[in-house]
C-alpha cells in the first residue's frame, strides 16, 4: 500500500480482509502515512465486521503506522506478531544528523518508502521504525548516516516520542468562527476569500483528510494542514470577545 490517491487502496484493504478471514491469522499493512491511516480507518469502520482492527508504529505517537486486522482470539499475542523493528543509532552528541539524512541513507539502499515508519531524533540518539526486512538490509550495509559514524542495535525498545522533539510556533488570534473558511484565513494569514479558494481546490485537510465544506466546524484538538502554509493544531478554543469573536491558539509545526 502506497499512496491513498492510488484507486487499488481500498482493493488491497479487502485483500487483507479476506486473507484475514480466509486464514485465521493476522494480517499486517506496510507503514501508512497519516491520510492513509485516516482512509483505512474509514474503510474498517464500514467493512471490518466481526474482526478486529488497528493501527501501530511502535512509537506511542507515531504518525506513519502499520494496519493489523486480526482474529478477536488473536489480541492477547498481536504485539508479538507485529513486523516491526526498532532501530536504534548512536552517534556523538556533538553531530547533528537531520530526519532527511536518515531516510535518504535508508532509501539508498533501494528501501520502498513503506518499510519505513518514524524517526525521532534527539541529541546523540535516534530511533526508527522500520519492517522486519528493512532492518536487516539496514544493519547489515549502514554505517553512517551522510558523514556521521552511527552504531545501531535493534535491542532497544522504543523509548523516544515524536511530541519531544516536535517544535511548534504558537499563534493567539481571533474569528469569526469556527468555521472551517474562518479558521484557515487565520492560520494561514490570508483573506477569508483566498481560503474558501484552497478548501474547494482540496488544498486543507483536517485530520488528514480533505474537507471542501466552508462551513466545517473545526474543534479543539482538530488538524489542519493548509497546502503552502504547513500544519496547525486548534489547541486552544479560549472564550469570545466583547464583539462576539471568538479567541483561538493554533500551534504551527516548525
Amino acid at each position: 500500500m502506497n499512496n491513498s490517491s492510488d484507486t487499488l487502496f481500498a482493493p488491497r484493504l479487502a485483500d487483507m480482509l479476506r486473507r484475514c478471514e480466509r486464514d485465521g491469522c493476522s494480517i499486517f499493512s506496510r507503514f501508512l502515512d497519516e491520510r492513509e491511516c485516516a482512509e483505512a480507518e474509514m474503510w474498517c469502520r464500514k467493512n471490518a465486521g466481526e474482526l478486529k482492527y488497528g493501527f501501530y508504529g511502535g512509537f506511542s505517537d507515531a504518525r506513519r503506522r502499520i494496519l493489523a486486522l486480526y482474529h478477536e482470539y488473536s489480541a492477547d499475542y498481536l504485539s508479538e506478531e507485529l513486523p516491526i523493528v526498532c532501530l536504534t543509532f548512536t552517534f556523538r552528541s556533538e553531530d547533528k544528523p537531520d530526519h532527511r539524512s536518515f531516510l535518504g541513507s535508508f532509501m539508498a539502499l533501494g528501501l520502498k518508502r513503506d518499510t519505513i515508519g518514524d524517526i525521532v531524533i534527539k541529541d546523540g540518539l535516534a530511533q526508527a521504525a522500520v519492517t522486519e526486512t528493512a532492518a536487516r538490509d539496514i544493519t547489515a550495509s549502514i554505517s553512517r548516516i551522510g558523514r556521521i559514524g552511527v552504531k545501531i542495535t535493534d535491542s532497544r525498545p522504543f523509548e523516544l516520542t515524536l511530541e519531544e522533539t516536535q517544535q511548534f510556533r504558537e499563534i493567539g488570534c481571533t474569528v469569526a468562527s469556527l468555521r472551517l473558511d474562518c479558521v484557515t484565513a487565520a492560520a494561514a494569514g490570508i483573506s477569508r476569500e483566498k481560503a474558501a479558494s484552497l478548501i474547494r481546490c482540496e488544498k486543507a485537510e483536517v485530520n488528514h483528510l480533505p474537507v471542501t465544506s466552508l462551513s466545517y466546524e473545526l474543534k479543539e484538538g482538530d488538524i489542519l494542514s493548509i497546502r503552502g502554509s504547513g500544519r496547525f493544531v486548534l489547541s486552544g478554543i479560549n472564550g469570545v470577545s466583547k464583539k462576539g469573536r471568538i479567541h483561538i491558539i493554533m500551534k504551527k509545526y516548525i
